[in-house]
């Protein structure tokens, strides 16, 4: 197994146990730059992305490393451009080995169009279609054909790892296939926030610095934002963004927007801003049924060069049920394992093996203190607010939530729940837990929170 290919079924794992935003945050950009000796050393942009890395996501690289090759002992991380230099000391020199060594390396960011931050590899054609996708992907290809005229802002929500940021990307990737002069920028939440306080910082030394940062959002065809909701709370970013929507809006440009849930449950934006959401055209995209999970597996096999039986795919479609990242990963780790095995075709025997650590593991367990708190911060509320007797509109529901997330997560009895929140009677308890069952069963938004608190939740 050669460096790029170890390092993506490392991630692969990686990718599970940790949240989306920040696996694209500290680990889209990185790649193995050297293996000697049990020592692997992790080629990394900057030295903040190192400094987090080996204080908070080390056990994960490590764990994942070894599992795949038993014989590495340590991770070093290091900085790309160090890395370089380091080899390279003579400056011409250094102009023609730097271009060699970007390219052995094979750095994810090298592929990424550093104009629209698009990702070549996310297009209509490797995007599989199913009935729990259909409308978002109809909806975005609508978009591509009519910029600024129809579905002005497409909104695409749903859960981790289902294929939003593919579709969004897609739209950018056609759209720039079809007209190069297109300005289209793609970019995250928390990208957009920090330029915006990178330009109001500067601003007070820089006047202009100010003006350029709006010229220059203002001047795109087609905005895309990935994971919206982390605007939220950040109330001088919503400002500024709310100014920059209205202005591309109001010049006929197209705004496409993603988020992990719709509009109205984004908690503390501006009702200004989500009233422009609502606007458009709202499509989400839900788990995969089992046709198309065979689908994707096979069109990822595909991509990769493997092939895989039908008996084998059905077998991983029929127990891995909750996204797409989990379904590459699974993926990936297969791959790692036919080059450990030095088998070009895997049997349903050699595959169960491999993925048992994945599927038999048992489901993580959780705590009151951690239900609590997944509930507070996805509604964006205080936790000593839903301990308290308070009777705020907005602490009413994320209270009901966590009874009965308490009831159905940890089978807590009535009178503990009622104990544990607010020092309630029991009959509340039992009214809570009913009155969420009853509107999960009426309202598909609430049932889609529900479950992006679960998901979160087991992952604290």
């Amino acid at each position: 197994m050669n460096l790029d290919e170890l390092w993506k079924a490392a991630l692969g794992e990686i990718e599970l146990q940790i949240s989306r935003a920040n696996f694209k945050t500290w680990l889209q950009n990185t790649s193995i730059a050297d293996k000697k000796g049990g020592v692997v050393t992790i080629a990394v942009p900057n030295s903040f992305t190192k400094e987090w890395l080996e204080n908070k996501y080390h056990k994960f690289i490590l764990r994942s490393l070894r599992n795949l090759e038993s014989e590495i002992k340590e991770v070093n991380y290091q900085i790309k451009q160090t890395l370089i230099k380091e080899d390279f000391k003579s400056k011409n020199i250094f102009k023609e080995e730097d271009r060699i060594a970007r390219k052995q390396l094979d750095f994810q960011e090298l592929n990424i169009n550093t104009l629209t931050n698009l990702h070549p590899r996310y297009t209509f054609d490797n995007f599989i279609v199913g009935p729990s996708n259909e409308l978002a992907q109809a909806a975005a290809l609508v978009v591509t054909k009519n910029l600024g005229k129809k579905y002005n802002p497409l909104f695409i929500y749903g859960g981790v790892g289902l294929g939003k940021t593919h579709l969004i990307q897609a739209i950018g990737n056609q759209v720039k296939k079809e007209n190069q002069i297109k300005k289209v920028k793609y970019v995250t939440s928390e990208r957009f926030t920090s330029e915006v306080i990178s330009a109001l910082r500067s601003g007070f030394l820089k006047p202009n610095d100010i003006d350029d940062f709006k010229k220059r959002w203002r001047e795109i065809d087609l905005l895309i934002i990935d994971d919206i909701q982390f605007l939220s709370g950040k109330e001088k970013t919503q400002e500024e963004f709310f100014h920059t929507f209205n202005a591309l809006y109001d010049a006929g440009k197209q705004i496409v927007l993603s988020s992990d849930r719709p509009p109205k449950s984004i908690q503390t934006l501006e009702e200004r801003l989500r009233s422009r959401f609502e606007g458009g055209m709202i499509a989400d995209i839900s788990y995969p049924d089992l046709e198309t999970r065979i689908a994707i597996l096979k069109s990822k096999a595909g991509e990769k060069g493997v092939v895989l039986s039908n008996e084998i795919l059905d077998y991983i479609a029929q127990n891995i049920k909750k996204n797409v990242r989990e379904l590459e990963g699974a993926l990936n780790r297969l791959i790692a394992a036919s080059y450990q095995l030095n088998q070009k075709e895997l049997n349903l025997n050699d595959v169960k093996k491999i993925l048992n650590s994945i599927l038999n593991t048992p489901k993580k367990s959780t705590t009151l203190k951690n239900i609590i708190k997944a509930v507070a911060e996805f509604y964006d509320v205080s936790e000593k607010d839903l301990l308290e007797r308070s009777r705020k509109k907005e602490i009413v529901k994320p209270r009901q939530v966590i009874m009965y997330l308490l009831r159905e997560e940890l089978k807590s009895s009535f009178p503990f729940i009622g104990l544990k929140i607010g020092g309630r009677d029991h009959t509340t308890a039992i009214h809570a837990c009913e009155k969420i069952k009853k509107e999960i069963e009426m309202d598909s938004n609430l049932n889609d929170e529900i479950n992006l608190i679960k998901e979160k939740l087991y992952l604290i």
